[in-house]
């Protein structure tokens, strides 16, 4: 069932083996076995699939026909996404530190970016 949802999904997405060995970082041969049921994804690399055809997990192995995350699992993969972000691991460490005055400062830069993004 995995392999012909992978080749249904990066068909539609007019992808090329290629170009999904190369966002998974494997050759095109190792994703080929994927699409030709000759080998399978860790959950690594089942997950990234996954979140790079924006469906579950559970549809890509078959378990169900829904391709579209719930608003919930959706949700959590974007928080997992968010929080693995090396990047902003050391703005929240960072963050606590600030005096009131910066903190004050940094809402009062986001209170802008939100009202610039809403014009």
């Amino acid at each position: 069932m995995l392999s012909s949802q992978l080749k249904a999904l990066r068909i539609q997405q007019r992808k090329t083996q290629q170009e999904m060995a190369d966002l998974l970082g494997i050759t095109r041969q190792g994703y080929a076995k994927y699409e030709n049921n000759l080998g399978e994804p860790d959950n690594s690399t089942l997950t990234k699939l996954a979140d790079y055809f924006e469906v579950s997990t559970d549809y890509l192995l078959g378990r169900t026909d829904t391709p579209s995350l719930a608003p919930q699992e959706k949700d959590d993969a974007e928080f997992q996404a968010l929080i693995n972000d090396p990047e902003l691991d050391i703005w929240y460490k960072e963050l606590p530190k600030s005096d009131e005055e910066e903190l004050r400062k940094l809402r009062s830069i986001w209170e802008m970016i939100k009202a610039e993004k809403n014009k």
